[in-house]
């Protein structure tokens, strides 16, 4: 079964254009002019990702992204915007939502396909999973889950491989750069600023005071470094319950 994306585009030509380079490269495609009932048809039918413009009928897609992201059925599903509004200040609020990416038009086909192709990479779970427990925190890599004090805390597939990475290291120092090769890996246009909007919204879902920090801080000038106790429990992928 193809992959479904839900694409929302109220420009008829870019719209085909979208659909047409997607489907090619082996996707399923819903278009949707407007919001309309987008968010009720994603509840029938969770799509693979949204591809979401922001400027739409009906509604705005930043609003859009904030009510899927507040959703239980939805709020794990990759969210892209496709838009023409460029500036910085744009993207960051974008990705502050809980996008995982963020496209600027005019935009080239195959570079959409690509970009499509990395976020949905992201989601996927990985090879080897385990949890890593500590304090009031669960990560369990196998379910994709974050729990703090036992209850579940909804997190993008971004946000959720960025803290997986830097839990499975603690003590370690990750660069930006470093970060960005390791969780977006050929995503090239993700920027530097983008880490620090993840590692912003993480510290607001595990720690009790985001501004100061116990586990994941910043290293001033070098990046950043999670820190977990040392009783702190990894278990690997055979430990864990079927």
């Amino acid at each position: 079964m193809s992959q479904v994306i839900f694409v929302l585009e109220d420009d008829l030509d870019i719209s085909r254009l979208v659909q047409y380079h997607l489907e090619a490269s082996g996707f399923a495609v819903k278009p949707f002019a407007a919001i309309g009932n987008i968010v009720a048809e994603a509840e029938r039918q969770p799509p693979a990702l949204f591809l979401l413009d922001i400027m739409v009928p009906g509604g705005d897609g930043l609003d859009l992204c904030r009510r899927l992201r507040q959703n239980p059925t939805l709020s794990i599903v990759p969210i892209i915007f496709l838009t023409a509004r460029a500036a910085e200040n744009d993207r960051v609020h974008g990705l502050e939502l809980g996008a995982d990416d963020y496209i600027t038009k005019p935009f080239a086909t195959r570079e959409l396909v690509a970009r499509v192709k990395a976020v949905l990479r992201r989601f996927e779970r990985p090879s080897t999973p385990s949890m890593v427990k500590f304090d009031h925190i669960e990560i369990d890599a196998n379910a994709m889950q974050l729990r703090v004090h036992g209850e579940l805390v909804t997190t993008t597939a971004t946000e959720f491989r960025l803290l997986d990475y830097l839990a499975r290291h603690p003590g370690r120092v990750f660069s930006r750069d470093h970060l960005l090769d390791a969780v977006w890996g050929d995503a090239r246009f993700v920027t530097p600023r983008s880490v620090d909007v993840y590692v912003r919204r993480i510290r607001e879902k595990i720690e009790e005071d985001a501004e100061t920090p116990r586990f994941l801080k910043t290293m001033r000038g070098a990046g950043y470094r999670f820190e977990i106790p040392k009783t702190a429990q990894i278990l690997p992928a055979q430990t864990l319950p079927a």
